[in-house]
């Protein structure tokens, strides 16, 4: 009995050496792998930022350990080591930087290195949707980015070699600016050495960037050019004040369209009036005769290109309108921009006091002028 339970025991003592060692193996796998990547690792990895101040005189050795107390690394002799074998021995400077638990002991070197300088932004320039190129060159010179004449300059001289949807431009149209459309409305950090043209570049990088290839896709299906879209998509900008309305004037586009009717649309008279800035809000009766390619009032069809430069959300309203019978509209609250739609000129009428289809004035009390659909 006595053998059978030492011969138990033994066992028992067997397995529990065995765990133990699988353990201590685990671990120290573990540890050698962690140490090893501290030691050797380019991999970086998803992290958190953290903030460090690394005092001035600071050694090798008391950097290594405010990164631990950070919890950026776990083995202060790794990194110690591995700065002693690298192009950064001697070179790490004090300062405050923010470094991630995901990059590796060498990335942390190279962001406390002299030559390492991170770049900070100046000012940024902010871009609503509904800009044209007109108010955006206003705003640089406003902020002292660039003078307008500058980014109007930088905007002519783009070619279709430097943004590929100038093809899709046609020949010949006078439109007032080729890029009318493209410069895409986003919010810009300005750096010290930012240039007109650099901005220009990045605004057009931007638009291609959210331009996706399903959206390109779409637009083929419907038949629509870059241009189209954004020829399009620029009226729906300046006529929709609230979201939930982008694709029912999309759909109002292509309904008056698809009937031979003018469009009749205040912005494309105001783009032209004002000379890109529409910082007019009232169209008179004589503007609607204004002799204009972008009038729709007296043109037939789109007008001749884009008359401001639209976000992405009345892109998407244009490749995804809404299918409605309505040929008509006209505002209902001027406080929250809301339209009242209808099917008929009749009940257009009907619905309002002042106004006309899409616009079109109807005699006020002074007999002169109407709001325009801005």
């Amino acid at each position: 009995m006595n053998s059978v339970i030492r011969f138990i025991k033994g066992i028992i003592l067997i397995v529990a050496v065995v765990a133990l060692s699988l353990i201590v193996k685990d671990y120290i796998k573990g540890f050698y792998d962690e140490y090893k990547y501290e030691l050797e690792g380019t991999e970086t990895v998803e992290g958190v930022d953290v903030v460090v101040t690394i005092p001035e005189g600071a050694s090798a050795e008391e950097i290594a350990n405010i990164l631990k107390e950070k919890g950026l690394i776990k083995y202060p002799k790794a990194f110690v080591k591995r700065l002693q074998n690298s192009d950064y021995r001697g070179s790490l400077k004090s300062g405050t930087y923010t470094l991630n638990t995901g990059m590796t002991t060498l990335d942390m070197m190279a962001v406390m290195s002299p030559e390492y300088q991170e770049v900070l932004p100046i000012d940024q320039l902010v871009v609503p949707e509904g800009f044209t190129i007109e108010m955006i060159a206003a705003r640089c010179e406003e902020q002292g980015i660039c003078s307008a004449e500058e980014f109007l300059q930088a905007v002519s001289s783009v070619t279709s070699a430097d943004f590929e949807y100038m093809s899709d431009i046609p020949a010949g149209i006078p439109v007032k600016y080729k890029l009318q459309g493209y410069i895409f409305p986003a919010t810009y950090d300005i750096y010290e050495d930012t240039t007109a043209a650099s901005l220009v570049d990045w605004m057009l990088d931007t638009f291609d960037n959210y331009y996706t290839d399903d959206m390109k896709a779409r637009a083929e299906e419907l038949g629509y050019t870059s241009f189209d879209v954004v020829t399009r998509a620029s009226i729906v900008e300046r006529e929709a004040k609230v979201a939930s309305e982008r694709a029912t004037i999309a759909g109002v586009i292509n309904n008056r369209l698809a009937a031979d009717m003018l469009l009749q649309m205040c912005p494309t008279v105001l783009y032209p009036l004002t000379d890109g800035m529409y910082d007019q809000s009232q169209v008179y009766y004589e503007d609607l005769e204004l002799d204009s390619e972008y009038n729709t009032y007296i043109n037939e069809g789109l007008p001749v290109g884009p008359i401001c430069n639209p976000g992405l959300d009345c892109i998407n309203a244009v490749l995804n309108p809404e299918e409605h019978s309505y040929y008509y509209y006209h505002v209902d609250n001027e406080d929250e921009g809301t339209h009242v739609f209808t099917e008929t000129y009749e009940e257009h009428v009907d619905t309002q006091i002042i106004g006309g289809p899409n616009g079109v004035p109807v005699e006020g009390e002074d007999g002169e002028e109407t709001e325009s659909e801005e």
